[in-house]
C-alpha cells in the first residue's frame, strides 16, 4: 500500500493548542500534565514513568479553557499543513480515546502528527481531507478506555510527532500476535515511531529559519547499532534522506544495513554494507554496539541486556527489527 504526501517543504510546527507556557521560562508545570501524584516531567516524551522504565510516546498539553462544568474545552489546532490520515471514533477502542492523525511532509520527511483523548472531531472532518497549519480539528477532551479515565483536573491533549514504521504493519502483526485484535490497522500505536515533540517544538522556536526537521532527525542519540541481513523493507523507500552513502556496498553490492537506533526505537541512520564488511554469520541480526550510559539514561523500551557480560538484543529489539524489516 502506497501512502501519498502532502504537505511542504519548509514549513513550520506549529503550538497544537493555544497553550504557549512551553516556550515561558519556568513555564513547564502550566504546560505539561504530569501523571497522578508526579511531576510534570511525567508528562514529558520517554522514559519518564514508571521509575524510568515506560515509554511515554508524546506530551501531555494541559487544558487552558473550561466550560461551566469545568470539561475542557480547548481548540486542537494542526501543528503543519497535511491531510487526515486516520480518525479513532470510538474511545473504547483505544487508551487514547478519540484521536486523529494527520500525515505532512517537512524539510523532506514524512512525519505523523497524532492528537489524543478527543471529545470530538471537527464537524465535517474527513479522511483524506486537506488541513492547513493552525487549523481548528478538534476539541479537547478526556476520553479513553481505561479502567480509571483521566480526571477532570488532568484534562490534556496527548501530542506526538512520527515517523511511519512499515505499511504492512496489518499483516505482519497478524504473524507476530497471533489472536490478538488489531483495531487500528496501519494506525496502530506499534507501527510509530516517535521524536520528541518538546525538543522539535523548542529547537525550532530557538533555530527559527534554520531549523531542519531531517537534520534533527539525523542526530539522534544512539542507544545501540546493528546489522540486519535484509536489503528491501518499507523504511529504505519512505526515508531515503536517512541512509548514508557507503561507495563499498556501491561496487560490491548491498547485503544488508548497518542501522543506529535511539533509546525510542527510531532508526535514524541507515548504512548499506556489502558482504565483505560484515563478519560472516548467519544470524538475521547482529548486535554491533550498545551506547551504555544511555542505556542506563533511557532503559524503557529494553531493547538491548547484558546477558553473561556481553551485550544482546532482546526478545523487544529482535521484535522492533522484525517489523522493520518485514
Amino acid at each position: 500500500m502506497a501512502l501519498l504526501l502532502c504537505g511542504v517543504n519548509g514549513q513550520s510546527l506549529r503550538l497544537p493548542t493555544a497553550n504557549t507556557a512551553l516556550y515561558e521560562s519556568g513555564g513547564e508545570e502550566r504546560y505539561f500534565v504530569g501523571t497522578v501524584g508526579k511531576t510534570w516531567v511525567s508528562g514529558t516524551f520517554g522514559c519518564v514513568r514508571s521509575n524510568g522504565q515506560q515509554l511515554h510516546e508524546g506530551i501531555d498539553i494541559r487544558c487552558m479553557q473550561r466550560d461551566r462544568r469545568g470539561e475542557p474545552v480547548d481548540p486542537v489546532l494542526a501543528t503543519a499543513g497535511g491531510e487526515v490520515a486516520y480518525m479513532n471514533l470510538k474511545q473504547g477502542l483505544s487508551n487514547y480515546g478519540r484521536y486523529l492523525v494527520l500525515r505532512h511532509r517537512i524539510d523532506g520527511v514524512e512525519v505523523y502528527s497524532l492528537y489524543a483523548h478527543l471529545k470530538e472531531f471537527r464537524s465535517g472532518l474527513a479522511m483524506g481531507q486537506r488541513v492547513q497549519a493552525g487549523e481548528v480539528v478538534a476539541t479537547m477532551g478526556r476520553t479513553a478506555n481505561t479502567q480509571q479515565g483521566i480526571a477532570k483536573d488532568r484534562a490534556h491533549l496527548h501530542f506526538e510527532l512520527n515517523l511511519f514504521v512499515n505499511d504492512r504493519f496489518a499483516s505482519w502483526f497478524k504473524g507476530a500476535n497471533p489472536g490478538q485484535r488489531n483495531d487500528h490497522g496501519l494506525w496502530n500505536g506499534q507501527n510509530l515511531a516517535g521524536l520528541d515533540p518538546r525538543l522539535v517544538l523548542l529547537a525550532e522556536k530557538e533555530q527559527g529559519g534554520g531549523f531542519n526537521l531531517l537534520q534533527f532527525t539525523r542526530n539522534q542519540t544512539e542507544l545501540c547499532r546493528v546489522y540486519v541481513r535484509s536489503t528491501h523493507f518499507p523504511w529504505l523507500r519512505r526515508y531515503p534522506a536517512l541512509i548514508r552513502r557507503n561507495p563499498v556496498a556501491e561496487k560490491e553490492g548491498i547485503a544488508g544495513y548497518e542501522i543506529a537506533l535511539n533509546y525510542a526505537g527510531l532508526p535514524y541512520e541507515l548504512i548499506p554494507r556489502s558482504a565483505s564488511e560484515i563478519k560472516p554469520g548467519g544470524s538475521k541480526y547482529q548486535l554491533l554496539g550498545v551506547n551504555e550510559s544511555e542505556v542506563s539514561k533511557n532503559p524503557a523500551r529494553h531493547l538491548v541486556a547484558l546477558q553473561g557480560g556481553h551485550w544482546i538484543l532482546t526478545t523487544h529489539g529482535r521484535k522492533l527489527l522484525d517489523l522493520l524489516t518485514y
